[in-house]
């Protein structure tokens, strides 16, 4: 099996935690836990528990079984540093990264302040980009901590975009993420909104990457997801000098 995925910037998912709790507006319409929670209850399903948060070990060596280099989404079921998720989880989740050294795998998480608090106990190799989701001006916050990660790639996933962010603080970050919300629940994105992240990458020269429009119906991504007339695919550039080892 190999775990393609639909999400624009990455080419696989692995997810050897899944579930999930919320800890900030972002996470009002949380795609993963309406599709997760579908299938609570159905006998021998892999959601058979809904969106609760649990451990998957048997899934921790997948990317080993995976030939072809490609870029890997850790945990987009979950949140890696959840506060429930045992460290030694983590670090094995980390030594599995490091082994298959052949991808790239993209971290994602809202959870900043542990991230902080772990990141000395972890192995940050060359093939690990990490990442902060933020949804709107009140959480720029967790950009800080993702500046004291010594990765090749840091990145901001404005997604689900919810309101102007007219300043954002783009030194020592090499790649921005834009989109808008999807599902039945969705919360309409303004093109400006985007256009003003765009234009701040422009001046500081940042990758930017516009995945989606969002909508109740189909999420607008892909060839729909223009900013006048112009597909915004950009991908960063690497930075060894960060990392330790």
């Amino acid at each position: 099996m190999s775990y393609k995925t639909s999400i624009e910037w990455t080419d696989s998912t692995w997810n050897p935690i899944i579930g999930c709790t919320k800890v900030s507006s972002g996470c009002k319409n949380c795609y993963a836990e309406a599709f997760s929670e579908r299938f609570r209850g159905v006998k021998g399903h892999p959601f058979e528990l809904g969106f609760s948060l649990r451990l998957l070990p048997k899934k921790l060596d997948q990317p080993l079984h995976w030939k072809n280099p490609r870029k890997v989404f850790v945990c987009s079921m979950s949140d890696l540093f959840h506060e429930q998720v045992p460290l030694d989880f983590i670090q094995k989740v980390f030594e599995i990264m490091a082994k298959a050294n052949n991808h790239i795998f993209q971290i994602l998480t809202k959870r900043t302040d542990r991230l902080q608090e772990i990141s000395p106990k972890l192995d940050w190799t060359h093939n690990i980009w990490v990442g902060v989701s933020i949804e709107s001006h009140e959480y720029l916050y967790r950009i800080q901590p993702l500046r004291k990660i010594p990765v090749v790639v840091r990145f901001i996933s404005f997604e689900p975009l919810l309101g102007p962010i007219p300043e954002v603080p783009l030194d020592g970050i090499d790649w921005v993420i834009v989109g808008g919300e999807s599902g039945r629940k969705s919360r309409k994105l303004d093109l400006d909104w985007v256009k003003q992240l765009r234009d701040q990458c422009l001046n500081t020269r940042t990758p930017f990457f516009f995945k989606q429009i969002g909508g109740k119906r189909g999420k607008g991504g892909g060839e729909l997801a223009k900013l006048d007339g112009v597909y915004w695919h950009d991908f960063p550039t690497l930075n060894y000098s960060r990392c330790l080892d």
